[in-house]
């Protein structure tokens, strides 16, 4: 039997049979982490992920593709957790673009989908790597095309999708050397080929899972819902410097292109300098724009030069504001503060420290558990002010952070600190009487001045960077790089002090212990250094962090 189309009831069950088989797999690819700390998060990250893009869709009662896949790409859009999480989101996201308006969809339908999903995927990572997730999605995508051109069956279609999918996931280490090295295929294009057997399992009728409890999530309305909100919570009416929120999409046309080359990032500095929370989207067809302005006008004629209206909305926010926020909610806003702080933690002494130096909200997180967009925008709101600054202190919460400061409606910045310390040392620079950009700037610069040391253990057999790592024995790692390892903990934590601390120029160096840490430990640490390095003053703190034993900040 020939299936030539899916609806919206059959793409919502393979949504939720994809996250059922994700969940399921999250901890095989969890596994598949390049370092063997067992901090490897990528199958939970997805796995949250898609889970809260399946809540959504499980509350769209829709048998239209166009609002299911819409329902998808806006929950796993907040839901997003780490790198892999918001580039799985930025996928769907440029899916539920390509089957905009769709009741039902066709193979060829389908395949281009999927490749208006690769493209947004790719416009979202400043510098992608090959040997990742990006290039399953790609070369799936394109192998789509062709399959859609000789089979008219949605099932047929997507069985050789799958085979695409698994195709290009066994030559990721073939792009990515240390993938090879290490003797894995990555673990985010591992999370997408999961996905993918499980849309397939849909289609083919296998039985249909119940979700646990756990993936009933409560997830708030995205864009209209969680945009205005903010604004609402955040500001005073006389506060709202630019007070339109503005909004087109312009259809290209070659003539006025001709005239006027659309170039994104040159139009997107252009439309910056002429008001806030600007959005700019684009494909070779179409431009959408949001901004708030002080004037409409100016902005229109800008995106005009490229094209026609398809669509233009203009809002004035503060008669807006003025008329939904209830008296109470605006003496509220009058008790906004200046500048807030919001970083990301785990440890309750690590917590502590922070708040210390003046983190204004801190977020439980990092390793094991990256926050979500949703997390990190809430911690936003909860901040409650005119300016946040919002430190992520692992990399792979960068790119969750930056799109929640990118929905938030206040001055919202991220300091991309990659571990505590820098966090650290970003919070010791700021300064309230900055602007947040000037604040930004220096914070940023202040974290690349100190280098981080890490004493864990790891989790299997492995060879990396010419080190031969074997299961359980402890390892040393200095700014991201395993550079010590061996079975006694000391050993490797006077060889990783040895490679981080330059007699000639450091001063300082903090230690933060651990939750499986002791003061006898503690104290034989503090003797090396002392012994070793007579200049070098050395500070500890308690911060029962998980993972990790200790962290060191040498600066």
């Amino acid at each position: 039997m020939t299936v030539k189309y899916i609806d919206g009831e059959a793409l919502a069950k393979m949504v939720l049979t994809g996250a059922h088989h994700l969940s399921h797999n999250a901890d095989k690819i969890d596994s598949l982490n390049v370092f063997p700390v067992p901090d490897g998060d990528t199958g939970t990250n997805m796995n949250l992920s898609m889970t809260s893009g399946a809540a959504e869709v499980k509350n769209t009662n829709s048998d239209s593709v166009s609002n299911v896949a819409n329902a998808f790409a806006k929950g796993l859009l907040m839901g997003a957790r780490g790198n892999s999480g918001v580039i799985l989101s930025q996928i769907f996201r440029g899916f539920s673009k390509g089957v905009e308006g769709k009741e039902t969809l066709t193979p060829k339908e389908f395949a281009i989908a999927l490749e208006e999903g690769v493209k947004t995927a790719y416009k979202a990572v400043i510098k992608p790597v090959e040997g990742t997730i990006l290039t399953v999605a790609k070369d799936t995508a394109k192998e789509a095309e062709g399959f859609a051109n000789e089979t008219d069956d949605i099932i047929e279609f997507l069985e050789n999708v799958v085979s695409a999918s698994k195709k290009s996931l066994k030559n990721t280490p073939n792009l990515l050397p240390v993938l090879k090295e290490v003797g894995v295929v990555d673990s985010g294009g591992q999370g997408l080929v999961v996905i993918y057997e499980g849309f397939l399992a849909s289609l083919k009728g296998e039985e249909l899972p119940e979700a646990s409890e756990d993936e009933n999530l409560n997830i708030d309305d995205l864009v209209s819902h969680e945009h205005h909100k903010l604004a609402q919570d955040f500001m005073n009416t006389e506060d709202i410097e630019f007070g339109y929120c503005t909004e087109f999409m312009v259809k290209f046309e070659e003539d006025k292109l001709k005239e006027n080359p659309y170039d994104e990032e040159k139009f997107r500095n252009e439309l910056s300098e002429h008001g806030d929370s600007l959005l700019v989207v684009s494909d070779d067809e179409i431009m959408k724009v949001h901004v708030h302005v002080e004037y409409p006008g100016e902005v229109l004629n800008l995106g005009q030069r490229f094209g026609s209206f398809l669509s233009l909305k203009v809002e004035n926010m503060r008669e807006q504001h003025s008329a939904l926020l209830s008296d109470k909610k605006e003496e509220k806003s009058k008790d906004l503060q200046n500048f807030a702080i919001v970083t990301v933690a785990m440890g309750d002494g690590v917590k502590k420290l922070f708040e210390s130096l003046g983190a204004t909200v801190v977020i439980e997180g990092g390793q094991t558990m990256n926050p979500s967009t949703q997390d990190i925008a809430t911690a936003i709101e909860k901040a409650h002010a005119k300016n946040v600054i919002v430190l992520p202190n692992n990399k792979n919460i960068i790119m969750a952070a930056e799109q929640a400061c990118d929905l938030a409606d206040i001055n919202a910045a991220v300091v991309s600190t990659k571990s505590i310390p820098q966090g650290m040392a970003a919070l010791l620079a700021f300064h309230p009487d900055e602007s947040i950009d000037t604040n930004k700037e220096n914070m940023l610069e202040a974290s690349k001045g100190v280098k981080t040391g890490q004493i864990t253990y790891a989790v299997r057999d492995t060879q990396i960077d010419g080190m031969t790592i074997e299961k359980e024995n402890f390892m040393g790692i200095a700014d991201g790089k395993i550079k010590a390892t061996a079975k006694d903990k000391m050993d490797v934590i006077k060889e990783l002090v040895d490679h981080l601390i330059d007699k000639e120029s450091d001063e300082i160096v903090t230690i933060l212990s651990g939750e499986d840490s002791n003061q006898d430990e503690v104290d034989a640490i503090i003797d090396y250094i002392e012994t070793n390095y007579e200049e070098i003053e050395v500070e500890t703190h308690k911060g029962n962090q998980p993972i990790y034993s200790y962290i060191f900040s040498v600066e």
